[in-house]
């Protein structure tokens, strides 16, 4: 039986969403006849109409204010950006209104709205197209934020980001949307604080999100080959962290990467680290290593583009360094 692909499975979960409840709608830049950008809300405009599916004008803060308004009345928006870099101009709109708006007023309105979209680095899009907003908005208190790496989280995360009375950023990666697997059938929703044990392993533990996912799933079978067992996750949720599993897996494997596409510099590696040295720093046998994009607008030619992105060999050597010692070879 043909497998799901990740877009599919982003429609799906909205369809079944927008079937069980009237209260959630969808709007953004070319959501209704077009299908989106990527196809994710394709044939909703058919089946629910104009006033549930709405498309807007190309104006960022104007329809994500308005997706503010509409959750404090009761409905459950869903805002697509047509591109997630494009969603910093309703940076306001995310910070100010959607993540304060139920503390600041006492707790009289809730803002139950999804904002989700692609991101991340594709092939050859540019700077301005290969953003990677997690470490923007991280900082932000009163939303949520997770980043689907296959169509059954995709799914999963995406409905209980749906239902969720807070709001949520939902990252998807513009080079996942064509990744195919079975997705389980009937009702499924995954938690919105619950990491993805991926692999059991002994010796690493290498924590990751996105598209690194399948880098990193790439790296283990060049461990596996040399003798080092990983503990991969996925963290899926990054705010917040699951720090229940990440500390039991360093509890374990004494030694921790976190593979990221995020940059560097202010990153989620950055954050992360910062929690298991508060949290693990007597269970740690080695420093924790961070793999991160360099700091730099990612450039459009494509072998540079690469170079600015952590690859799977690049992975291996820092499990090798932190495993054997600086200098030894296997």
């Amino acid at each position: 039986m043909k497998g799901t692909l990740l877009f599919n499975a982003l429609r799906e979960a909205i369809d079944e969403e927008m079937a069980r409840d009237p209260y959630v709608c969808v709007m953004g830049e070319d959501v209704g006849q077009y299908g989106g950008s990527y196809k994710v809300t394709k044939d909703l405009y058919e089946k629910y109409g104009e006033l549930r599916v709405l498309d807007t004008p190309i104006a960022e803060n104007s329809f994500t204010g308005m997706a503010v308004g509409a959750a404090m009345t009761g409905l459950r928006p869903i805002v697509e950006g047509m591109n997630m870099g494009f969603l910093l101009l309703a940076f306001n709109q995310i910070s100010n209104n959607m993540g304060m708006l139920r503390y600041t007023s006492g707790g009289n309105f809730k803002i139950p709205t999804v904002v989700r979209g692609p991101g991340g680095v594709g092939r050859q899009l540019g700077a301005e197209h290969s953003q990677r907003l997690e470490a923007y908005f991280h900082a932000v208190p009163g939303i949520k934020i997770v980043a689907c790496s296959t169509p059954t989280n995709a799914k999963g995360l995406m409905k209980a980001a749906i239902r969720d009375n807070n709001p949520v950023l939902f990252f998807e990666h513009v080079l996942l949307y064509n990744l195919s697997e079975e997705i389980p059938s009937g009702e499924y929703v995954c938690a919105l604080d619950q990491a993805d044990l991926v692999k059991q392993g002994t010796d690493l533990t290498i924590l990751t999100y996105s598209r690194m996912r399948h880098h990193c799933l790439k790296a283990v079978e060049k461990l596996d080959e040399i003798g080092i067992n990983v503990e991969l996750i996925d963290l899926i949720t990054l705010k917040p962290f699951d720090m229940d599993t990440i500390s039991k897996s360093i509890k374990k494997t004494h030694r921790v990467i976190i593979v990221e596409e995020c940059m560097k510099t202010g990153g989620i590696g950055a954050e992360l680290i910062s929690l298991i040295i508060e949290n693990c720093f007597d269970e740690l046998d080695a420093p924790p290593t961070r793999l991160s994009s360099q700091d730099i607008p990612t450039p459009y030619n494509g072998k540079l583009e690469n170079l600015t992105i952590i690859q799977p060999n690049q992975i291996v050597d820092a499990a090798k360094k932190i495993v054997f010692g600086e200098g030894e070879k296997r």
